[in-house]
């Protein structure tokens, strides 16, 4: 998972990052509120972790800013080093989904963000994936489309089912070359570009499958269903 930390200690974000780093989460460190609100304009995250008092704003100015202004529904866990019930209070009503204060502890941060993430993506914590005719199968890496398996390289399977995982939500080009070729490998912006277009190909995105697969300018793409019947159910492991 992409995950943003807005901090100003240095220490405490080292901190965030080795736990998240456990958890196989890539964390992404930002110091001031302006500069995480200007860098959602042209990223995506899957989780938020916010502190309270920053440099050029407060943690639940931020958080309002984001559901109102970015009208984001990105899972938040403010982290801070206010104990009262007061602030707990204010920081939930500004729109955050869950809080803690300082220090933190390794096991009940990971138990939060566990939690915050699989609330808000139930569908990548199931066996098998059913999306109208599109039917993935995570443990054996196993895709069909009314019953017949789609032959997919690795990467292609990945970025097909992340696609599913998130469908309806605008993913940036940074984002999905994370969750596919990883932080720190230099995938080449057309490679990202070629794997969408073969996936428009193999399985047939289009609105007869209730199904298209849009490119945003300058932002990512985004997979959107068509018909409302067509909307994703789970089905429980087997």
């Amino acid at each position: 998972m992409r995950i943003a930390v807005l901090d100003e200690g240095v220490d405490h974000f080292r901190r965030i990052n080795q736990t998240m780093a456990a958890l196989e989460h890539e964390c992404h460190p930002y110091t001031e509120g302006k500069a995480l609100l200007q860098a959602m304009r042209r990223q995506t995250f899957d989780l938020l972790i916010l502190g309270w008092d920053l440099p050029d704003m407060k943690g639940p100015e931020v958080v309002a800013t984001i559901r109102r202004d970015l009208n984001s529904r990105v899972p938040i866990l403010f982290v801070s080093d206010k104990p009262g019930e007061a602030d707990m209070v204010e920081g939930l009503n500004a729109g955050a989904d869950d809080f803690m204060t300082k220090p933190t502890r390794s096991g009940e941060l990971e138990a939060r963000v566990n939690a915050l993430l699989r609330r808000s993506y139930p569908a990548q914590h199931e066996s098998e994936l059913v999306f109208g005719p599109y039917h993935f199968y995570p443990p054996s890496r196993v895709l069909k489309v009314r019953g017949v398996q789609v032959e997919l390289k690795n990467r292609e399977y990945e970025l097909a089912l992340f696609l599913f995982q998130n469908l309806g939500r605008l993913l940036s080009r940074e984002h999905l070359h994370e969750a596919v070729w990883g932080l720190g490998i230099e995938a080449l912006s057309r490679s990202l570009d070629t794997h969408i277009s073969r996936l428009r190909t193999k399985l047939d995105l289009r609105p007869a499958n209730g199904f298209l697969l849009l490119a945003i300018y300058g932002l990512g793409y985004r997979l959107e269903t068509i018909e409302a019947d067509a909307l994703p159910s789970v089905v429980g492991a087997r």
